[in-house]
């Protein structure tokens, strides 16, 4: 019984934050605390307190304590080809798109090497920090080729860039191909995001295609930790 005493810490930790009797932001008792309540030991409690972690219930910032995670997380398709206008309307609840930039610019080396152009072909930038709930939680950096995305604003940027694409260039968006890492945030993201005081952010790179197989668009979205759960549908195929 005393070897699944971490399982028993763990479900109770779980359930009150689930239940939402331990609020987000709230700070754990220590590992000399849980340990005497449980009268267990500090390597029991560490791994209930790791795996409690692991599945995204809590933080630990060493030398100040294990803190509970916000669990109201958005799901967010990693492979639909979805744009933040039509997600947004499924969210129920408050959003709005902040346009930081709508530049055209010489691609450079690095969005040449990511769309096969050559460093002086111009392209649309889009800088965009995405807001829901009074929060700014993603940050989506987008590029297109303006030999085929000949103009953007940003009144068309604030609005549904695909919706006009599609509708009035009459564009034939495809499939993307996704990217999906964890990345220490940049100087930028703590500038145009409510990072709290996380240290990382989700990065979905998307290489977007037209119907003819054309690479016109390539994006990065930049989320916060703790607000957003990629969701995928799986099958198993028998062979």
């Amino acid at each position: 019984m005393r070897e699944n005493i971490f399982l028993q810490i763990y479900t109770e930790y779980s359930n009150r934050i689930h239940s939402g009797q331990l609020a987000p932001g709230t700070k754990l008792p220590s590992e000399s605390e849980l340990a005497e309540a449980y009268q267990t030991s500090r390597e029991t409690v560490r791994k209930a307190l790791n795996l409690l972690f692991r599945e995204g219930y809590i933080n630990k910032i060493k030398g100040k304590g294990s803190f509970v995670l916000d669990m109201t997380r958005l799901d967010f398709p990693v492979t639909g080809l979805i744009s933040f206008q039509e997600m947004s309307g499924t969210l129920g609840v408050p959003s709005r798109t902040l346009v930081e930039e709508t530049v055209l610019e010489p691609a450079g080396s690095l969005l040449a090497r990511q769309l096969h152009i050559t460093e002086e072909t111009p392209v649309w930038k889009v800088i965009r920090a995405r807001e829901i709930e009074a929060e700014r939680i993603i940050l989506d950096k987008d590029y297109f080729r303006s030999d085929i995305v000949p103009f953007l604003s940003k009144e068309i940027a604030e609005g549904s860039i695909y919706e006009y694409l599609e509708s009035e260039l009459g564009l034939k968006i495809s499939y993307a191909k996704k990217l999906i890492s964890v990345e220490p945030s940049t100087g930028e993201d703590q500038r145009l995001l409510d990072l709290k005081q996380y240290l990382h952010i989700v990065v979905v790179r998307n290489y977007v295609y037209l119907e003819n197989t054309v690479l016109f668009q390539y994006t990065e979205s930049r989320h916060r930790l703790d607000k957003f759960q990629f969701v995928d549908f799986a099958r198993r195929v028998r062979r």
